[in-house]
């Protein structure tokens, strides 16, 4: 798939081409175009959308940095000049044919990716980075507080006139919880389960939104609502369904709840402004971002779990992720709290911070890439011979 809007600047003449380079998964594509999309209103540059298709790679693609191998002839055939000026990409997959199109340009094309990458920091031109991957700093790495998302205040506002109606049989104030599911070193089990219906028990009135996502067992959201003794609305996801309420809970919800395996989640979970809770999934005392841990009475686990924190504590970074030191950067800042432990102050937030921080750099950097040029002009210029008498 290749969708393009054409756009140009305010001389008439075209703008930059940004090439939003999609990945394997779905939730680095939401970053992926979230950043590409706000780089594009903001700038007037032009956007592409490019979907590859892969062929089985694995290990080639570290060996052969740059190239088109890991792809299929088709997705070959989609990246063909004009070069773009700048690729907002994720993964290990897309690293080698998005190095290839730089060297296609000429090295004008600036490199963006997001997350974790398996390059070094000098071959990228930026790398926007969330404290989990613990990427060491570097002049091409941007640090931000938690992943990026397209859920504005106007986006919001939408959801919520979409969807009243819908949640309008279930009174106020309401909770919403966001479900996400085992991963790394977590495990969202019965305990969590149980745990967390312990606590919406024991909140009085009102009611709960619940939206389970594509890691969640299939039957565990609908076995948390059976625990209420409250009215509860229950979503269990399906892949592409266009009737998800999940932006109708994020807007309505009075507060949300949510797991604290995915930052994704929490990340959009804090764009509203309303009180966040992490449902604490028991990891921290085999963080290596957190060494004393905490005090866990019960805590759901299996070998898969188990595996992950031993390669957490003894294994290299580039294998596994820290989720925690997430989590603490929001606990020191009081923009969250565990559940049932802090209570949570709103308005604190600035909204957006770290998308703005990202655009900023992207434009700041291909600014300098203009002067960088127009500078070796003006010297090439200098030193040819002049061919009047």
């Amino acid at each position: 798939m290749t969708q393009a809007c054409a756009t140009e600047n305010l001389e008439g003449r075209p703008s930059r081409r940004i090439w939003a380079v999609l990945s394997r998964r779905s939730g680095e594509n939401t970053q992926i175009l979230a950043l590409a999309r706000e780089l594009a209103v903001r700038s007037g540059w032009s956007l592409e959308i490019k979907s590859l298709a892969y062929r089985p790679a694995g290990l080639y693609n570290l060996l052969r940095p740059v190239g088109l191998h890991g792809l299929k002839a088709r997705a070959r055939a989609a990246l063909q000049p004009p070069w773009p000026d700048v690729i907002i990409s994720a993964s290990l997959s897309n690293e080698p044919p998005c190095r290839w199109v730089r060297q296609q340009s000429g090295g004008r094309t600036r490199l963006v990716f997001l997350g974790r990458s398996w390059m070094r920091s000098e071959d990228l031109d930026l790398l926007v980075a969330t404290p989990q991957y613990r990427v060491p700093a570097h002049a091409a790495v941007l640090q931000n507080q938690l992943t990026l998302h397209d859920w504005s205040a106007l986006r919001l506002k939408r959801a919520a006139l979409k969807w009243e109606a819908e949640f309008a049989d279930y009174p106020g104030p309401r909770i919403g919880v966001l479900l996400g599911g085992s991963a790394g070193p977590y495990v969202l089990g019965p305990i969590a389960i149980q745990r967390l219906a312990d606590y919406l028990n024991g909140q009085g009135d009102g009611s709960v939104l619940i939206s389970t996502s594509s890691r969640t067992p299939p039957d565990l959201g609908a076995r948390l609502a059976e625990k209420l003794h409250r009215p509860a609305f229950v979503y269990s996801w399906r892949a592409g369904d266009k009737a998800n309420p999940y932006p109708g809970i994020l807007a309505l919800a009075d507060e949300l709840i949510v797991s604290g395996d995915s930052i994704a989640m929490l990340s959009e979970a804090m764009a509203t402004n309303k009180p966040v809770s992490i449902l604490d999934l028991g990891a921290g005392a085999w963080s290596m971002g957190s060494r004393a841990g905490r005090a866990r009475s019960a805590e759901d686990v299996d070998l898969k779990a188990r595996c992950y924190r031993l390669m957490m504590r003894y294994g290299h970074r580039r294998w596994t992720r820290d989720v925690t030191l997430v989590h603490e950067s929001l606990l020191a800042s009081g923009q969250a709290g565990w559940l049932g432990e802090e209570t949570v102050p709103v308005g604190s937030r600035i909204a957006g911070g770290d998308m703005d921080a990202a655009v900023r750099k992207i434009i700041a950097m291909c600014a300098d890439q203009d002067s960088t040029t127009r500078a070796s002009v003006e010297v090439t210029s200098a030193k040819r011979p002049s061919t009047t008498r």
